[in-house]
């Protein structure tokens, strides 16, 4: 039977609500305080709560931020008779379900507990697939079911324990990087530094010191000797992201150094050696630049011993529900709130949306829609704040 609490001072408010709601087959039991809500809530489980929020000793925001602290999950009704925008707003910031003004309309209020019970029993649904999520990102930084996420996660586990260098292509926002530094944690490397390079954020005339290091006084700021990312990753890995944007004159040092596994740092003349393993990664088509004079082939056949590819996020549509679930409950984790959920309609719709941004998009979406939708986000959240 669903099991109901009422945390009200008004003794006529608690008498009539829980007579309504009795008479619905609810099971109900009521609290004349705050103080009393919050010990009764300890104590017993409830499926839904009705809190006021004008109370003495204890009023209703403070029993909400006391059941956010405590962990207590049930969904909670906000009531008053002093209802307007901010104190809505407040309650819905604090974690409440929903927000009802006094006096209270017999169909509101059993629409919005239907709607609470609803969401109780989604989140339920979701915990099998939610624990699934955990143990993906404790093994694994990569989140997915599908095909594509399991022909990598092979891949993975066969030439992450070598030393062999590895090019990943795929479109931004893919996850290449998740990929690379996967690789990294099945080595056997991986006690030793993982260092990202991102080439296409680094100017022309800085790539060679920032890979290279520089001497003391090889350039006009140049006012200490500086180690380069090469020495930095010397038995560890060097993810040299976005390759493909990386200046000619690079591209001939980078390969040199892949050929003898030594550099010299700029204005030195000392040869140093390093043993770091290179993955790379780019987002560009290398064959086609090769053919248009752009990128060299023998630095693009130094570093593509295995290509792994990873997919678009259109290509892999069914890890969406997978990672929309992953990404929400992380979001409310770190923002410290009540975690928040899709229902099925909202999946399905972020399921047809054209991910042009991949993951990185979807990341971005599930946080706005944390942000700025209530605990349930349904189908109509997601078309309103998907643009």
């Amino acid at each position: 039977m669903t099991k109901i609490l009422i945390i009200d001072d008004e003794i006529s408010i608690r008498r009539t609500l829980k007579e309504i709601l009795e008479f619905e087959s609810y099971k109900v039991d009521v609290a004349e305080d705050g103080l009393a809500g919050l010990k009764a809530a300890r104590e017993n489980h409830y499926d839904v709560i009705f809190c006021d929020i004008k109370m003495p000793q204890m009023d209703g925001i403070e029993v909400l931020a006391n059941f956010k602290l405590e962990k207590i999950s049930t969904p909670v009704i906000m009531i008053s008779g002093h209802g307007n925008i901010e104190t809505a707003v407040d309650s819905i910031k604090n974690g409440a379900y929903d927000f009802i003004e006094k006096p209270l309309d017999l169909n509101r209020i059993l629409v919005t507990i239907k709607n609470a019970l609803d969401r109780r029993d989604l989140v339920e649904e979701t915990v099998v697939l939610k624990k699934e999520v955990k143990k993906l990102a404790k093994s694994s930084t990569i989140i997915g079911d599908s095909a594509p996420i399991h022909a990598i996660l092979e891949m993975i586990a066969k030439v992450g324990p070598t030393d062999a260098r590895v090019l990943i292509t795929g479109p931004n926002g893919s996850g290449k990087e998740l990929v690379a530094r996967q690789l990294h944690e099945q080595s056997g490397r991986v006690k030793s530094p993982f260092i990202e390079v991102n080439c296409a954020a680094i100017p022309s005339e800085l790539i060679e010191s920032e890979l290279f290091g520089h001497e003391k006084g090889a350039f006009t700021s140049a006012n200490k000797m500086r180690k380069g990312k090469f020495e930095l990753a010397d038995g560890g890995t060097l993810f040299l992201d976005e390759i493909g944007d990386m200046s000619a004159s690079a591209q001939a040092k980078v390969l040199r150094a892949l050929q003898e596994n030594q550099i010299t740092r700029v204005g030195g003349e000392k040869h140093i050696k390093v043993d770091p393993r290179v993955v790379a990664a780019t987002n560009k088509d290398l064959k086609k630049m090769i053919e248009n004079g752009e990128f060299r082939e023998d630095l693009y056949h130094r570093l593509s011993v295995i290509k792994i590819e990873v997919p678009s996020l259109n290509d892999r549509a069914e890890d969406i529900p997978i990672l929309a679930n992953y990404f929400i409950a992380k979001i409310c984790q770190e923002y410290g709130i009540a975690t928040k959920t899709f229902n099925t309609a909202a999946l399905e719709a972020l399921c047809a949306v054209d991910w042009t941004g991949n993951i990185r998009e979807l990341r971005n979406i599930v946080e706005r829609l944390v942000i700025l939708c209530p605990s349930e986000i349904s189908e109509q959240d997601v078309k309103l704040h998907v643009k």
